[in-house]
């Protein structure tokens, strides 16, 4: 007679994921635990029968608390942490399809990444040195946003004494005091609301105000008034680019506002940070490709005349000398030295077409594919400023602003 299957909990799920290094949990009603390792969906285990969505409501209720439980039943969905001794932490996701409860799982690092193993450009150190304004982390769900923003909080606590502020829903990473005071309040838990936490911030004390992410007018307003103030204010948006980040946040609000909001973003905004997740060439796992905003007196004046917004990434591309990256730009590089492949770079390239033409004006040079890095690196410089058909003034390269004057194309 055969032995009875083993019962399995729901910490024992966590376990067997963890071991398999999935980066995502899906727990769905009439399917085996299914995992994500490295981006692609697989079976937790062959052996594992079906949830049922009596277990899986059983195991949603255990992990709430009696306020958690009421929210969920009145909002269908809830975002909640969780931890296991020795193991780490866990972001979960539980929410209604179907009329059933399904869970997707997060597995969290117990230990925050410095930037410097995070593979983001140099720069991003110097803007974790920024004192005050607001910089914002973008990207798609899975994207990296939260490990950035953690990072840059580390970095800080590492090397200033401040007393940094952090509203998340939910906490991710239990950050430890070092140089800095950590505070670190929770939504549900610690508090209700995203605005209700940040106008009691400014009564608090911080230097750095740390907003899990901006989600409505509310929460952006009491942003733009916290970084007026003198606060270094970080935060992240579900957006794809620099440009579509400032777009999106000023049509967030009515549109009599637009000019003050265009005035006040343009007068507190220090950077964005858009990040997306590219599969490695030569080695499992991703690597992210950058877009980097850097706001100087140009891109202020792009953010405050309407007419003008739709230039904000062409100004990227002509902005190398500021640090300033786009996506794009951004893949090439990855592509030179080596780290993807140019199909990965074109499955999420911002513009697929305008891309491939690029590629293929560099490295059909001389007949040759690519040639070394270094040669590749300058013919990709010169043959971006042929295409985006702009020559720099020499002049202007010892100022603080690049002038970028329309010319003849550079044969």
């Amino acid at each position: 007679m055969e032995e009875k299957a083993k019962k399995i909990t729901f910490n024992d799920i966590l376990r067997a994921a963890f071991k398999k290094q999935a980066s995502d949990i899906h727990l769905k009603a009439g399917k085996a635990p299914v995992i994500r390792v490295h981006g692609r969906l697989s079976p937790l285990s062959s052996k594992l029968p079906p949830l049922s969505n009596d277990a899986l409501l059983r195991i949603a209720l255990n992990l709430m608390s009696e306020e958690q439980q009421k929210a969920f039943h009145e909002n269908k969905e809830i975002d909640l942490s969780y931890g296991i001794s020795g193991l780490g932490r866990f972001r979960i996701h539980i929410f209604k399809q179907r009329s059933s409860v399904q869970l997707v799982i997060r597995n969290i690092p117990d230990q925050v990444r410095p930037l410097s193993e995070l593979n983001l450009p140099s720069v991003i150190e110097q803007i974790a040195n920024i004192e005050r304004g607001l910089i914002i982390v973008t990207g798609a769900t899975g994207s990296g946003k939260t490990t950035t923003l953690t990072a840059i909080v580390d970095y800080i606590n590492n090397h200033k004494s401040r007393h940094i502020l952090m509203i998340e829903d939910p906490t991710e990473f239990l950050i430890r005091d070092k140089k800095s005071i950590i505070t670190q309040r929770e939504l549900e838990t610690d508090t209700t609301t995203y605005p209700k936490a940040l106008r009691a911030a400014l009564r608090q004390d911080p230097d750095v105000i740390l907003i899990g992410e901006m989600r409505d007018p509310e929460t952006m307003a009491t942003a733009l008034t916290a970084a007026e103030t003198g606060h270094l204010v970080l935060t992240s948006m579900h957006t794809l680019d620099a440009q579509e980040t400032i777009l999106r946040f000023i049509s967030s609000f009515p549109h009599e506002k637009d000019a003050q909001i265009r005035a006040q973003l343009a007068s507190v905004l220090k950077a964005i940070i858009c990040q997306r997740l590219v599969r490695r060439k030569k080695k499992e796992g991703f690597i992210p490709a950058a877009e980097i905003l850097i706001n100087n007196a140009r891109i202020s004046e792009l953010i405050t005349n309407p007419q003008r917004t739709h230039e904000i990434l062409s100004t990227i591309e002509d902005s190398q000398s500021w640090k300033m990256q786009s996506f794009d730009q951004s893949l090439m590089d990855l592509i030179s030295r080596g780290e993807i492949s140019y199909e990965e770079a074109l499955s999420v390239a911002s513009n697929p077409e305008n891309f491939a033409i690029r590629y293929q004006g560099i490295s059909q040079m001389d007949g040759k594919k690519w040639g070394d890095s270094s040669q590749f690196k300058k013919r990709y410089e010169e043959e971006w400023n042929r295409i985006a058909d702009i020559e720099i003034d020499n002049q202007s390269l010892t100022q603080p602003e690049i002038k970028v004057q329309k010319k003849k194309k550079i044969r």
